[in-house]
């Protein structure tokens, strides 16, 4: 029991230290965009760009199989230390517009080996019932998701060539946390002389329960990370509405993004626990069916209404990634052992091909519509609970584990 406490706090660390590269550029967004003299436009393709190559790279992983095949940990701890390098070459001098969406690219291939095989090494030390435990690692994703506006509110000043080389220093950290780990007890490795296939990395879509839990999860997608990447442009909305001077200095475009995607530690870690009672697919639904209301409400809400709309914020940070964990918890024990990690990765491939798409035209439409364009994202909860509900029925019926 005490190594496994153990594993899972080394796990969980490495995943917050690891995955402070995904967004370091937007928590530096505004200077690095007057810096290249670019827009929002282009500095969404370079959003994209991070979320592609995380596609590439998940792609590979249920393609080759090596996510079942290989020493999980150390594929975590190498795609730690490519990716810091990658993520500080992003802030050199010499790095213009084409470059750096070339480097974020490659930095989001390095992320492919960190956060599925993350969620792999938490299945592999904790066993089936692992929405707890998941709940906790997503939380440290959102965590080090948030952890780059943290470090800009701190320190405003800092050029924003220093927020990135933060995030690298934290990954290089996390790759030390958990090189020699070692994979846990409860996972079969693959069949290393099953070659590299499409088609078994596909065949998991088979299973029922695993495509309604990846159908729900692809409908959560939609909306988590155009939510996080909009977040700046809300907060801004919401000082210029209230004047800077209202509210203080706590309360910058940093700040007010960092307590809003931080607040999804606290959406997970609170799932996790209540689904060591409840199923984690009823916790999920009822994540996904709150962020969805929360999505639908907050473009009503009246301009002069600034506490209330950073509260709807807050509490949209909380539910929108509360069910990502559950999600993940549902998929890995709906497939065999063997194939939990290829399985993760495909799921998160389309998954993120989704966020490409909606962060996109989110970004494309929010300067013109408004927050009224934040009703782009509604169909994702709504498609994502329809495709729950032969899963939600089975589980009502004793039909889920």
């Amino acid at each position: 029991m005490n190594q496994r406490r153990w594993a899972v706090a080394l796990i969980v660390s490495a995943q917050w230290l690891g995955t402070s590269l995904w967004f370091s550029p937007n928590s530096a967004g505004d200077d690095l965009m007057a810096a290249w003299r670019i827009g929002p436009a282009q500095f969404a393709w370079l959003i994209a760009a991070t979320q592609s190559g995380f596609i590439a790279g998940t792609l590979w992983l249920a393609y080759s199989g090596w996510a079942d095949r290989y020493s999980t940990s150390r594929i975590f701890a190498m795609a730690c230390v490519s990716g810091a390098l990658f993520n500080g070459a992003f802030s050199a001098g010499w790095i213009g517009f084409a470059s750096g969406f070339a480097l974020r690219f490659v930095v989001g291939v390095c992320l492919a080996g960190i956060y599925p095989l993350g969620m792999k090494m938490i299945v592999g030390w904790v066993g089936g019932k692992s929405g707890a435990a998941l709940g906790l690692l997503v939380g440290m994703l959102t965590l080090g998701t948030a952890l780059p506006h943290g470090v800009r509110a701190l320190g405003a000043t800092l050029p924003w060539q220093a927020v990135i080389q933060v995030s690298s220093a934290l990954a290089l950290v996390g790759a030390a946390l958990v090189y020699f780990l070692g994979d846990g007890p409860n996972l079969k490795k693959s069949d290393s002389h099953r070659g590299a296939s499409f088609a078994r990395a596909f065949a998991v879509f088979k299973i029922p329960d695993f495509r309604a839990a990846a159908i729900g999860y692809f409908g959560h997608m939609w909306e988590l990370y155009a939510f996080w990447a909009v977040l700046p442009w809300l907060a801004a909305q919401l000082l210029m509405d209230a004047g800077q001077s209202h509210w203080g200095p706590a309360f910058s475009v940093a700040a007010i993004s960092f307590y809003c995607i931080a607040a999804g530690f606290l959406g997970c870690v609170s799932g996790g626990r209540i689904s060591l009672k409840l199923d984690s697919s009823y916790v999920a639904a009822f994540a996904l069916l709150a962020s969805g209301l929360l999505c639908l409400i907050y473009p009503l809400l009246n301009h002069d209404w600034l506490l209330t709309r950073f509260l709807v914020l807050l509490a949209w940070g909380f539910f929108v990634v509360a069910d990502s964990p559950q999600f993940s918890s549902v998929s890995a024990r709906s497939c065999p052992p063997q194939w939990v990690g290829s399985a993760l990765a495909i799921q998160n491939s389309i998954g993120f091909l989704i966020t490409i798409i909606s962060i996109t035209v989110l970004l494309n439409f929010i300067e013109v519509q408004g927050s009224k364009a934040l009703w782009i994202l509604l169909p994702g909860p709504i498609l994502g609970l329809a495709g729950m509900w032969p899963l939600l029925k089975k589980t009502r019926h004793g039909g889920v584990n």
